[in-house]
């Protein structure tokens, strides 16, 4: 169900303006009012008149005329400039008469309904990227995304510039394999350009049947001509957590999405991790997470704090101010902890970093994350219709707005590529003719051949991944100084 925060015109101000037929159909504009306040209903009452446009109804009544003259009065006697309950009435005269002119002179007829959509439309996308209106299957695709399984490519999206921007590919889905980046701008859909197209609309085109293709033709900073991609379409079901050890004693856990059950999934996979092992320290990787459940990203950064405030917001209704606290206990027994984050990283996941750096409880590695600390409600319009309205500001324990900003690593690591030197043809103590031996009981040999080992197993990570290879070592570093200390 949406939520509505919308309160009724009251029963005493339910009146509609005279001959509002010969402006719009009488259906149309009887759900269009329903939702308006007293004073914008009145600043309508003086705009939204057939003097407006020149017109007069034939088969009016007497008292119909006599409405229709008073409202003309006060139209010529109100200052143009004058507000009613903060409503500039000249911008509002011009919208309607804007109104009028698309509905009789438009090339081709466009009913009331669609026109009036099209203003909420054209309202909300003006605001900022996040705000918009929700049709039917709009509502649908954020009950699916927060459950986490649906069709398409696998991609967190939103609109810059008029064009579809990547925030982050999801894992193991079509977007990722295919190499699709954060940041990427999508400018063509099956050959179709995105410039004037709603972000809905653009979702719509990108998702279809299991195993069709889609043509995707994208800019990305940095490379001078488009990128042009094929996908297969696939059913995209999210796994929100995966977990392993990836050195002894050091465990990764990996949050792709913040889900209704990530905090609880989250808990099951230390607790599976510590019953195997002796964990000396974790590395949460939230890179390219585009963020999710507001409450699940509170109770992932309760799993590694004791206590305090997580994340609080503000906006202009008193309904918008929220606080968020830890409950007390730490699951991870203080464990060392490296975050990593990226410009993927983004809402839910800046809350979970920035919670962390504050309470100084984690070291952020990586990148810049995205910046968007904002919160958007889901407000009801109609039974099948309604929009996303950003009502508030999230903020770190601190203060701190991440909105347009993001949070800054403590350490920054770019992502790259580096390739191992090995060193040419070199000679030890061990090689040389009758040297010494070590004089300790185990084989010098056995642990020359462990240590080749491990070498092998870290090349193989900073050559795949050495953001992650950066944070294991900076793991390894505060086990070693916090045994030092013990």
């Amino acid at each position: 169900m949406f939520r509505s925060s919308l309160n009724r015109l009251p029963q005493a101000c339910d009146k509609r303006p005279m001959h509002q037929s010969a402006l719009f159909g009488r259906s149309a504009l009887a759900s269009f009012f329903d939702s308006f306040s007293a004073p914008l209903l009145l600043a309508f009452t003086l705009v939204l008149s057939p003097v407006s446009f020149g017109q007069s109804d034939p088969d009016a009544s007497d008292t119909d005329k006599l409405g229709v003259s008073e409202i003309k009065q006060a139209q010529e006697t109100l200052d143009p400039e004058t507000e009613i309950g903060g409503l500039a009435l000249k911008e509002l005269r011009s919208f309607v008469t804007a109104l009028g002119h698309i509905r009789n002179a438009y090339v081709e007829e466009v009913d009331d309904k669609t026109l009036l959509q099209n203003a909420i439309k054209g309202m909300l996308s003006e605001l900022d990227p996040h705000s918009n209106y929700l049709e039917p299957q709009s509502f649908e695709d954020l009950q699916v995304s927060a459950n986490g399984a649906f069709g398409g490519l696998g991609l967190e999206v939103g609109m810059e510039d008029g064009f579809v921007k990547v925030i982050a590919p999801i894992d193991d889905t079509p977007a990722q394999k295919a190499g699709i980046e954060s940041g990427d701008l999508i400018i063509k859909i099956d050959n179709q350009p995105v410039k004037g197209l709603s972000l809905g609309e653009a979702v719509k085109m990108m998702r279809g049947l299991k195993g069709s293709p889609i043509d995707l033709t994208i800019a990305r900073q940095g490379v001078p001509q488009p990128i042009e991609l094929t996908l297969i379409r696939d059913e995209i079901a999210v796994v929100s957590v995966r977990s392993r050890i990836i050195d002894d004693g050091f465990a990764y856990l990996r949050i792709a999405q913040f889900q209704a059950n990530t905090g609880a999934d989250l808990k099951k996979a230390l607790a599976k991790l510590e019953s195997k092992n002796d964990l000396k320290g974790i590395v949460l990787d939230l890179r390219n997470n585009p963020g999710g459940v507001l409450q699940a990203a509170v109770e992932v950064t309760d799993t590694f704090i004791d206590e305090g405030l997580i994340v609080y917001t503000e906006g202009r209704i008193r309904e918008s101010a929220s606080r968020f606290k830890a409950v007390p206990g730490d699951d991870t027994s203080d464990l060392p902890l490296i975050v990593l984050i990226n410009g993927g990283s983004a809402s839910a996941s800046e809350i979970v970093a920035g919670a962390l750096q504050d309470h100084k409880r984690a070291i952020i590695l990586g990148t810049t994350s995205f910046g968007k600390g904002s919160v958007q409600t889901v407000i009801q319009l109609s039974e099948s219709h309604g929009m996303k309205l950003t009502t508030a500001r999230y903020f770190t324990p601190s203060g701190r707005s991440i909105q347009a900003q993001g949070i800054v690593p403590d350490i920054i690591v770019e992502r790259a590529k580096i390739t191992k030197i090995k060193p040419g043809s070199q000679i030890s103590e061990a090689d040389l003719h009758g040297h010494l031996e070590n004089g300790n009981k185990a084989s010098s040999k056995s642990s020359r051949n462990s240590s080749n080992n491990t070498d092998e197993d870290d090349e193989e990570l900073v050559t795949n991944d050495n953001q992650l290879y950066e944070a294991l070592t900076l793991l390894k570093g505060l086990n070693i100084l916090n045994a030092y200390k013990q």
